[in-house]
């Protein structure tokens, strides 16, 4: 994350506001954008290996 983002997040939140709202916001931007990386680098799965990864975690 850079340190723009953050800053960027920080400016979207309103005047008040509780330091776990900021963190979860930060967190989430963090996970969107590890995400997109992967999806750039061709790491992903399809629909079905996702179900059958689900399916794997329920026995």
């Amino acid at each position: 994350m850079t340190k723009d983002k953050v800053l960027e997040a920080v400016r979207e939140m309103p005047q008040e506001f509780e330091l776990e709202e900021l963190i979860e916001r930060l967190i989430f931007i963090d996970k969107v954008q590890k995400g997109m990386k992967q999806l750039d680098e061709g790491k992903t799965v399809s629909h079905d290996q996702a179900k059958n990864i689900i399916k794997s975690w329920q026995k």
